[in-house]
């Protein structure tokens, strides 16, 4: 009887252990198809900070790319989502953070494309439709909302300083550390901090003032500084080194380009 005990009590601890170990083992991701032509004409044509990549970091991008898609939905609300879309959301997402291999988006599940602006109700009629995207909360913690007119024009602009999709990837990058201020903690090393708050407030303080080129959206608080300043860096990056190389080289630190510059020959991995 003592045995039987035993032996039913060896087993179970086995049991207990393999489900222990089944768990805890990292699962082994799925080898990506081959990445589509059509995507790859999309990014050469209409991304210039793909354009300016070398070709293995082309390959890392397109890479990137297919994991992102195959994390988060694109999901369109009154519009059909084309392929065009699925690649300009995911060409977003991943160029802030192309710096950082490991880097998910931990808290995004979708992203729901709208055909143009809305309002804060999300309603698509009216005269007060001025939003053009928006990271969700309460309801829609956890989504993304876009205009899809905004994301194509912002891609066809070649000379804009401005990337709306580009914005909202910027803000849920600030979210990560847990609170949404303009200190991309999670990013930034902690001597460049202080540095990086400074530079933000003085820089607000002159777009109050009429004396930037930054847009003035920037100066509502820090957290729209933030996000705008990554538009303008990642958009029109050798402008922004001409107009303000200080800003330029605290962004450089934040999201730590090639060393030949992003308006040279983009980012690399690393």
């Amino acid at each position: 009887m003592e045995t039987s005990l035993l032996i039913i009590f060896v087993l179970a601890v086995l049991v207990l252990l393999l489900n222990l170990l089944l768990r805890t083992k990292k699962k082994e991701p799925l080898p990506l198809p081959p990445f589509p032509g059509s995507w790859r004409e999309i990014l050469a044509t209409q991304s210039e900070f793909y354009a300016q990549l070398d070709e293995p970091s082309k390959s890392a991008f397109e890479k990137r790319i297919q994991q992102f898609l195959s994390q988060v939905r694109i999901t369109g609300v009154k519009t059909t989502v084309e392929d065009l879309d699925k690649v300009l959301v995911a060409a977003s997402a991943v160029i802030p953070i192309f710096a950082f291999p490991e880097w998910e988006y931990i808290n995004l599940r979708e992203v729901l494309l709208y055909p143009d602006s809305f309002n804060h109700d999300f309603e698509q009629q009216g005269s007060d439709r001025s939003i053009l995207g928006m990271v969700g909360d309460g309801a829609l913690n956890g989504a993304m909302v876009l205009s899809q007119h905004e994301l194509r024009q912002a891609f066809l602009n070649k000379t804009g300083k401005a990337n709306t999709a580009i914005h909202e990837f910027v803000h849920l990058v600030d979210k990560t550390d847990g609170a949404v201020d303009g200190i991309p903690e999670i990013l930034l090393q902690r001597q460049y901090v202080l540095p990086w708050l400074q530079a933000m407030q003085k820089e607000i303080r002159k777009i109050r003032e009429n004396r930037s080129d930054i847009n003035p959206y920037g100066a509502s608080n820090e957290a729209e500084f933030f996000a705008v300043a990554a538009e303008y860096f990642f958009e029109r990056p050798d402008l922004l080194e001409r107009k303000n190389p200080e800003l330029y080289q605290l962004l450089v630190l934040i999201f730590r380009p090639s060393p030949a510059g992003p308006a040279q020959a983009g980012f690399t991995e690393g």
